[in-house]
Formats: C-alpha cells, sequence, structure tokens
C-alpha cells in the first residue's frame, strides 16, 4: 500500500519553517493536516454532518484542542494517569480558534461540526497555541465544507524593542507586547493579548506585523488545497427552508417599529426588549391559531433580523443609541469598597446595568495552583475567577459548572491586572480575586477588571497604577461607507453590531486586549479611532473609581494574614526543618504560625505566616536561633538539657549544645553537678572555645561568676 502524502512549506522569515501536510493520518475525515514545526507537530482534523438537525438555526460549531502529555515525555498526573478533563489553557486555546473560525461559515450552514486538535509532539520552547488556528483552518480549506477562509493565527511579542513572530517561550519573559491576532488575507478577525502600558499605536503597530506574517500562511493553505481534488469543489447543502413571502411581510409591518423603538432611548433593557417583543407579537396576532403553528418560527427569525437591521440603521441616520446615550458616552457609574466585613478585599462596581462584587483572598505559597501541563507548568500565584451566574441577566438556566466563557472572561481580565500586581518581597502573598457578575447588560468582564482593581486596593495589595477597562462597539454599513464606534456597549449592542473590541489599561497604557469582529473589511482608520476612544472612556472611568479610593490601604487588614519572609544560608535549611521535620513542626505547633521553607538560588527562603504579630516574631526568633552562629567570647542564656558526671551540656542556641565542664561551674571545687544543677535550668554561659577539627563548644560558667575574696591563713 503506498502512501502519497501533499505537503507545502514556508519560511517564517528567520530560518525556521513550518510544514503542511496532508493525506497521511486521518484521511477518514472530512479535512486532517499535521502542522509541523521544528519538533513540535499538531494533527488537526475536522467533520460536519450531511445534514442539519431539525429546526436548528445556527451554527453547532465545536472546537477542542487536547494536548498529549506524550508529546513531552510526561506522565499525566492524578490517580488514573490518563488525560482528563480539558485544562484552562486548552479551553483557553479552543476559544482562540472558535473565535476566528466561526465568522467565516456561511449563515445558512447549519450542521454540527466538530473540529478536533491534537498536540501529538512538542518541542518545550515552541508554544503551540500559536500554530493551533494555522492547522485548524488548514484542514478546513483542504475539505469540502463550505468556508470563507482561509485564516491563520499568529503570536507577536515586542522584545527588546523588536517585533518577532511566534518567539520562544522562553524569550516571552522579556516581551512588553504579546498579542495573539488572527486574520484572513485582506482581513483581521480576533486579536488577544497583554501589554506592559503600552500605546494604542504601539499596539497597531504589532497586529499589522502579524497580519504580513498571517498573509504568507495563508497563502500556503491556498497553495496546498490547489493540490487536493476534494477542496476544489464545496458540499452543497440546503439548511433553511424559507418563505420570501413572508420574511417580505415581516419587514413591512414591523421595520419601522422596530426603527421608532430603537430611537426611543430606553436605557432600561428589558423595558426595550417587552418593547421588541410586542412588535412581533402583534405581528403575530395577525394570524390565526392555525397558522401561527406554521409561521412563528420563521416569524422569529426574520423578525431578529428587521430589528437588527432597524437598530443598526437607526444608529447610523440618527446618530442616537439604543439607551439614549452619545456614541462615546459612559454609562453611571457607581463603586464602593469594604462592603464585604470578613473579606481580605472587596469591591462593587456598577456601570449601567452591569454590576460585579469582587473579593480578594490572601493566602500563602500553600495556595499557589500548580499547572501541570504536556507544556506549561510551573505555579501561579496570582488568579482571578469570574463567574456568570444565570440571574445576572433574569434567566433561568442549568448550572453546569465553570462555562468555556467564564474561564475566557476570566483570564482576560487577569491578564489585564497582573502586570500592576507585585512580585516578590513587595508581594510575599498568593492571591485570589472572584468576580461574580450580579447583573450584566454588557462588558462584565470590563467591569471584573475595574473591580478588581478597587478590591485589590481595598485589601492592601500595593498595585502600581489602577486598571480600568472598556470594550468598545461598532456599527458600519460597507454600501454607504457610513460608521460609528461606540463607547460601552450595550449587550444588545454586541449582539447586533460587528465588532467587540474591550481595551483594559492604566492612564499610561495599554495592559490587555481582546477583538473580535464580525465584518469584512475593516480598517486601520477605524481601529485607531475606536482605540483613541477607548482611551478616553478608560481615563473617565478610573476617574469614577477614584472618587471610591485612589491608591491602596497603608496596611492590611485586621483579618488578613500576614507573611514575613526571612533568607538563611542554604546550609540550615536542614537544621530549620529538622529530622522527618520535626523541629518545623514544633516551630508551627509552639508558635501557631504556618512556615514554609523552599531553597532558591542556594538560599532559603522562609515564609512566615499568621494572624498575629506575636506568633511572627516567636517564629523568627526561633529560626535565628537555629540559623546563628556560635561566636568566640560571648554570653549566652542557656539551658541545662543533661547532666553527665563530668558536667552537663548547655543549649546556647537552638539545636547548638556546648559542654559545661564540671569545672566550668563555679570557682569552688564540685563534686556533684547535680548539687547545682538541674535539668531545664536557665544558665548564663559564656563560649571559651570551639573545637577546630569537630566543632563541639566549650563553655563557662565560672568565668561570669565573682572570684570568691581568699582568706588569709594567720595560724602561722
Amino acid at each position: 500500500m503506498s502512501i502519497n502524502p501533499i505537503s507545502r512549506s514556508f519560511d517564517l522569515g528567520d530560518g525556521r519553517t513550518i510544514t503542511l501536510e496532508t493525506g497521511k493520518l486521518a484521511k477518514q475525515a472530512d479535512g486532517s493536516v499535521v502542522v509541523t514545526m521544528g519538533k513540535t507537530m499538531l494533527l488537526a482534523t475536522v467533520v460536519a454532518s450531511s445534514e442539519a438537525k431539525e429546526d436548528t438555526d445556527y451554527l453547532p460549531l465545536t472546537v477542542d484542542y487536547k494536548e498529549k502529555y506524550a508529546a513531552t515525555g510526561k506522565f499525566p498526573g492524578g490517580f488514573f494517569k490518563r488525560e482528563a478533563r480539558p485544562s484552562e489553557y486548552e479551553i483557553l486555546i479552543s476559544r482562540l480558534v472558535d473565535r476566528a473560525l466561526r465568522p467565516l461559515f456561511p449563515d445558512d450552514f447549519h450542521a454540527e461540526t466538530q473540529m478536533l486538535i491534537t498536540l501529538l509532539s512538542a518541542d518545550k520552547d515552541v508554544a503551540p497555541d500559536a500554530l493551533v488556528a494555522l492547522a485548524a483552518s488548514t484542514a478546513l480549506t483542504i475539505s469540502n465544507i463550505p468556508f470563507n477562509g482561509p485564516i491563520s493565527e499568529v503570536r507577536v511579542a515586542r522584545i527588546n524593542g523588536e517585533f518577532i513572530i511566534n518567539p520562544t517561550i522562553s524569550s516571552l519573559e522579556e516581551a512588553d507586547i504579546e498579542l495573539i491576532v488572527a486574520a484572513t488575507m485582506d482581513n483581521i478577525m480576533m486579536v488577544e493579548g497583554e501589554m506592559k502600558e503600552v500605546s494604542e499605536a504601539e499596539m497597531l503597530e504589532g497586529i499589522q506585523i502579524a497580519h504580513e506574517a498571517i498573509k504568507i500562511q495563508c497563502q500556503a493553505q491556498i497553495e496546498l488545497a490547489g493540490m487536493v481534488a476534494k477542496a476544489a469543489v464545496k458540499r452543497e447543502y440546503t439548511h433553511e427552508s424559507n418563505d420570501e413571502e413572508l420574511r417580505k411581510k415581516v419587514k413591512e409591518a414591523t421595520y419601522q417599529k422596530c426603527y421608532n423603538v430603537a430611537c426611543e432611548g430606553n436605557a432600561d433593557k428589558h423595558a426595550r426588549s417587552d418593547a421588541f417583543k410586542a412588535v412581533r407579537d402583534d405581528f403575530l396576532e395577525t394570524f390565526s391559531d392555525e397558522e401561527k403553528e406554521t409561521v412563528t418560527k420563521l416569524v422569529k427569525r426574520y423578525f431578529h433580523d428587521v430589528e437588527k437591521d432597524a437598530v443598526r440603521n437607526a444608529m447610523l441616520n440618527e446618530n442616537v443609541r439604543l439607551d439614549g446615550r452619545r456614541m462615546n458616552e459612559i454609562r453611571p457609574i457607581w463603586s464602593e469598597i469594604d462592603y464585604l466585613p470578613s473579606t481580605h478585599g472587596s469591591a462593587i462596581f456598577t456601570r449601567g446595568e452591569t454590576q460585579a462584587l469582587v473579593t480578594v483572598t490572601l493566602g500563602s505559597k500553600l495556595n499557589e495552583q500548580k499547572i501541570d501541563g504536556a507544556v506549561i507548568s510551573g505555579n501561579r500565584n496570582f488568579m482571578l475567577h469570574y463567574n456568570f451566574p444565570p440571574f445576572s441577566t433574569g434567566e433561568v438556566k442549568r448550572m453546569m459548572g465553570v462555562s468555556r466563557r467564564e474561564v475566557g472572561h476570566g483570564n482576560l481580565a487577569e491578564r489585564a491586572l497582573k502586570f500592576v500586581v507585585p512580585v516578590g518581597e513587595k508581594n510575599p502573598y498568593t492571591v485570589r480575586v472572584v468576580s461574580d457578575i450580579l447583573e450584566s447588560n454588557g462588558s462584565s468582564s470590563m467591569a471584573s477588571v475595574c473591580g478588581g482593581t478597587l478590591a485589590l486596593m481595598d485589601a492592601g495589595i500595593k498595585i502600581s497604577k489602577p486598571v480600568a477597562g472598556i470594550a468598545m462597539g461598532l456599527i458600519s454599513d460597507s454600501n454607504t461607507g457610513k460608521y460609528v464606534v461606540l463607547s460601552d456597549i450595550l449587550g444588545d449592542e454586541d449582539h447586533l453590531g460587528d465588532m467587540d473590541f474591550k481595551v483594559t489599561g492604566t492612564t499610561d497604557g495599554i495592559t490587555a486586549c481582546q477583538m473580535d469582529i464580525k465584518v469584512d473589511g475593516l480598517s486601520y482608520t477605524i481601529l485607531e479611532e475606536a482605540l483613541e476612544q477607548a482611551r478616553q472612556g478608560r481615563l473617565h472611568i478610573l476617574g469614577e473609581m477614584a472618587k471610591t479610593i485612589k491608591e491602596p490601604r497603608v496596611d492590611y487588614k485586621e483579618n488578613a494574614p500576614r507573611i514575613e519572609k526571612m533568607t538563611i544560608d542554604k546550609e540550615f535549611i536542614g537544621a530549620v526543618i529538622g529530622p522527618g521535620g520535626k523541629v518545623i513542626q514544633e516551630i508551627q505547633k509552639i508558635t501557631g504560625a504556618t512556615i514554609i521553607i523552599e531553597e532558591v538560588d542556594n538560599k532559603g527562603i522562609i515564609d512566615i505566616m499568621a494572624d498575629n504579630k506575636t506568633s511572627i516574631e516567636a517564629a523568627k526568633n526561633w529560626i535565628a536561633g537555629i540559623t546563628a552562629i556560635p561566636e568566640l567570647d560571648k554570653t549566652y542564656l542557656g539551658t541545662v538539657k543533661s547532666i553527665v558526671a563530668f558536667g552537663a551540656f548547655v543549649e546556647i542556641l537552638p539545636g547548638k549544645d556546648g559542654l559545661l565542664h564540671i569545672s566550668e561551674i563555679d570557682h569552688k571545687r564540685i563534686e556533684n553537678v547535680e548539687d547545682v544543677l538541674k535539668q531545664g535550668d536557665k544558665i548564663k554561659v559564656k563560649l571559651i572555645g570551639i573545637d577546630s577539627r569537630s566543632g563541639k563548644l566549650k563553655l563557662s560558667r565560672k568565668v561570669l561568676l565573682d572570684r570568691p575574696n581568699k582568706i588569709e591563713d594567720n595560724t602561722r
């Protein structure tokens, strides 16, 4: 049996090569491709059902990225030792691919479609996430599934002033801009990343450089597809049944009414929704009960399109938004800190009908999150978790665990804030921020950023600068060239608009962004305008937040744990721990403090945590005694540990005993040591000698005692 794989390679411009290959693996899938860069290999497969399920009027697309631990020669953790549910890292990569691909399927294609991307082999310094969308798009492009691609996705990072495409993992530590950009040959589709307070112009430069690299990758996919017979003709499908007469009737009867509702400027989301629903229901009432059974589903679909057109046209023609605001106007903001008395930090941030209750919890190194992925591993001591309960939108839904959306929104808010959170000795804590969304009408992830900033300052974490976030939108008409950029978008404006562009930052620059674009032909001029409008909105929001709290608390709250660090020589780590952990356990038991010790750079780094200063000082003094070096001719207050015939052993420092010989106890002759000393006695002794070979300590008590007067002999 002969196998004739087809491949196409291209250069990243610096000697690194990426190869796309099909026809060798997974040939029963509608499309399959292996992407190889160095030792990293990804297999992407796509399969779409030939028919859509009945009553499906959306694209049931699932994208799953999975890392095989064998790819890096590792065993999975846990009892079962096999790959389990997706990690947060895998979920985030799956979302990146989904967001880039989904807008490019035909609107009327509703067949269930499954995209699976698997990491088969990995180079530990090559980030696979920069290749996943390339693999997914190539699998679609060489299949017969309808797809208006290709697209590709690259990471662009600025390292030491130079932009690099798909840099190594190790070099990213030096980057001040790190973006993942997805695009077609002509248009940007998606941007996500983090930055260290950079300007809008610098971010745009990075996007443009990424797009040039993506064009080369898209061309390679087109050339590969040209060599695959299956890709020449896309499959035919009929996934929608339409009634054009009914569509026309719906528009004629409801468009103007929807236009009028859109122009009313009602700030209440539910009232607006009820007003649009009333227009639709009034139209349905023109049908008999028997006719309703036939037309209701189509009417709802057509009405959605009418409502969308009416709202968009009202904004473009009347320059009015659904809630009556100007295009660059931010909704009213109020915030409060220290709302929850038992937390280490808390804040409420409310903007319009979006509200986040954010808490901060401070912990020790024991609370760090351990990450043990096939490629990415390590510990994380700052995390932000985002929860979106159904009551926040007035809905009833089953609670099915953490959703992918919650993981994605939490990650964005975490990336926005992590740059301003101090590290090292400036912040000894593991910090967990939790944003619970209590109300939602647009941009709850950005409310999490603002609430997170306030809660961190309330907790006394010395963040370098406050961070705020804003979501920008776009309504555009490609036929007329009209467009409006919207600041602080509503949920409806996100749903009906052409762009969702979230930008976070300080007064001095951008810290994170996330952009999804739903239309073709978005120019860099519009992006530049949106970024400037976002900057102005961000500064306004920061000003409103400053009315509540301007800078972090001087000290942590009373109920917050206290952590102090100590650094000791590496040779004393064993002494502090003791045999089988005996010493450190005793310190913790007696003082009530929690002690964590680890070796870093040939030093012992100790974290001492307690809820009161007394416990911390007691533990510090104990450890200081263990690590202290006995000094010759120094006086110590020691404890008699044991008594022997020839003297006593006295502990002058924790774990350091010296011999007090019977001749050194007193100036007078002593026959029995126990006549003078008892076990447990506290006595002052002086270190008078250290054996150069054994290190044994020689103590004296008598040198500290006054010598008795010599009695004259008068017998002569």
